[in-house]
C-alpha cells in the first residue's frame, strides 16, 4: 500500500518528518528519492530537529554518511548521490543494527543492500513549492507508523 501527502512549503514537509520522529524504534531505517532539490535534506532536518540534534543539518554529499550522536538516539544520515551504485565498500549494512535511526538520501542507488522491512519516501516536484510524498512502507511496524500519522 502506499500513502500520498501534499507539502505546500519546507515546514509542511519538516512537520511530516517531526510526526514519524514521535514514531521511531531503533535501527528504523527511512529510505528517500527523489530528484535534487525535491525536499529530501528539509525532511532529514525535520527529524534530526524533533531528535534534539541542535547540529545543522546538510547533505553529507561528500562525506557519504553523517553520524549525530546529541540526540534522544544516534542518527546516520547517509547520501549515496555521488556513489553511483557502487556502495558495497562503505559499510551500509552495519548501520542497519547500530540502534539509531538510519536515513539514507538517493536511496535507490541501493535497492540490492537496504533491509526487506523499511520505510520509503519519494518526493515528487510539483511546483517550486508544493511536493508530493508517496510513502512504501516495508514490513508490520512501518506500515502502523503510515496509519498513525497519515
Amino acid at each position: 500500500m502506499e500513502y500520498k501527502i501534499t507539502t505546500h512549503n519546507e515546514e509542511d514537509t519538516m512537520e511530516i518528518a517531526q510526526n514519524i520522529e514521535s514514531e521511531k524504534f531503533p535501527n528504523m531505517v527511512i529510505c528517500l528519492t527523489g530528484d535534487l532539490g525535491s525536499g529530501k535534506t528539509i525532511f532529514t532536518k525535520g527529524f534530526a530537529d524533533a531528535l534534539g540534534i541542535e547540529e545543522n543539518i546538510t547533505s553529507p554529499t561528500f562525506n557519504i554518511i553523517k553520524e549525530y550522536s546529541a540526540g534522544e538516539c544516534p542518527l546516520y544520515h547517509m547520501d549515496l548521490y555521488r556513489l553511483d551504485g557502487d556502495v558495497k565498500n562503505i559499510g551500509l549494512e552495519e548501520y542497519f543494527t547500530k540502534g539509531g535511526v538510519v536515513i539514507i538520501e538517493w536511496a535507490d542507488m541501493a535497492l540490492d543492500y537496504l533491509p526487506d522491512e523499511r520505510l520509503e519516501i519519494n518526493f515528487k516536484i510539483v511546483d517550486e513549492d508544493t511536493r508530493v510524498l508517496v510513502f512504501k512502507p516495508y514490513g508490520t511496524k512501518y506500515e502502523e507508523i503510515c496509519e498513525a500519522i497519515l
